[in-house]
């Protein structure tokens, strides 16, 4: 009987940690694959309220990360720490969930207010044809991290997909 409540408890950690990576990274590929290029597209990122709307949607988004990512590094400890050396995710795993939380702190903290503030047009009477070099460097900054991102949630995803190499199959009610 106690081991169907430890398999319970974990599959309870386990299916948390795995949807919302999977809510997450599908997020994550939904507004950098579909809507920043239509807002690009569309002619939007030319207009002067873009910087505006822009940093909304960051403001949103970027909170919405910093949940999933305590969500998984709360997961994936509370995992290590109930089956310790029995389960398979290693210290790897650990790693990438906070590599992740990390990342995440990165995007609400430094390049989302930064990039929103170099894209804000103060002077009403000089428009700005050209975007600041250091707007190019910030969105590098930003797909690399993206990338690293997708990178460390799919890895741990593959990870926690099945800790304990459990066979259920042969549990009985």
């Amino acid at each position: 009987m106690a081991m169907i409540s430890r398999v319970t408890r974990k599959s309870a950690w386990q299916t948390v940690v795995m949807l919302t990576l999977l809510f997450w990274l599908s997020a994550s590929l939904i507004l950098d694959t579909v809507v920043m290029p239509v807002l690009y597209t569309s002619g939007m990122m030319a207009e002067s309220g873009f910087a505006i709307a822009g940093h909304s949607l960051f403001w949103v988004f970027n909170r919405i990360e910093l949940v999933c990512a305590a969500l998984v590094l709360t997961g994936i400890l509370n995992l290590r720490y109930t089956f310790g050396n029995r389960t398979r995710l290693t210290h790897k795993a650990v790693f990438l969930a906070a590599l992740l939380l990390v990342v995440a702190l990165a995007f609400t903290y430094g390049l989302a207010p930064q990039m929103s503030g170099l894209g804000l047009q103060l002077n009403l009477f000089n428009p700005v044809s050209h975007p600041p070099a250091l707007m190019n460097l910030l969105h590098t900054g930003y797909w690399v991290l993206e990338v690293l991102k997708l990178s460390a949630g799919v890895v741990l995803l593959k990870e926690c997909w099945d800790p304990l190499n459990l066979n259920l199959s042969g549990i009985v009610d």
